[in-house]
C-alpha cells in the first residue's frame, strides 16, 4: 500500500490571497497625554492640610508626653452628639 503525503500548499495560497496587502501605510504614533481634573487639583491642595494635620498631631503627642494635654470633656461630648445626629 502506498500513502501519498498531502500538502497544505493549496490552502496556503488561498490564505495569501485572502489577507489584504498593506501598502506602505505609516502607523500613527500617539503621544501620552495627561489631564488633571479640578477634583484632583483640589485634592492636591488638600495635601497642605495633611501637612498641617501631621504637625498638629505631633504637637498633641508632645503635650501628652509632657503631661500638659487637657481634654475638654464637654466639648468632646458635644462633638460626639453632633456627629451621631448628623450635624
Amino acid at each position: 500500500m502506498k500513502i501519498n503525503p498531502i500538502g497544505l500548499q493549496a490552502i496556503n495560497n488561498y490564505n495569501k490571497q485572502a489577507r489584504p496587502v498593506k501598502t506602505g501605510e505609516t502607523q500613527k504614533t500617539f503621544a501620552d497625554q495627561i489631564e488633571i481634573s479640578s477634583r484632583a487639583k483640589e485634592m492636591q491642595a488638600n495635601s497642605t492640610y495633611a501637612n498641617e494635620r501631621v504637625e498638629r498631631v505631633k504637637k498633641i503627642k508632645e503635650d501628652i508626653d509632657s503631661g500638659n494635654y487637657k481634654v475638654d470633656a464637654k466639648q468632646v461630648a458635644e462633638d460626639m452628639l453632633n456627629f451621631y445626629r448628623g450635624k
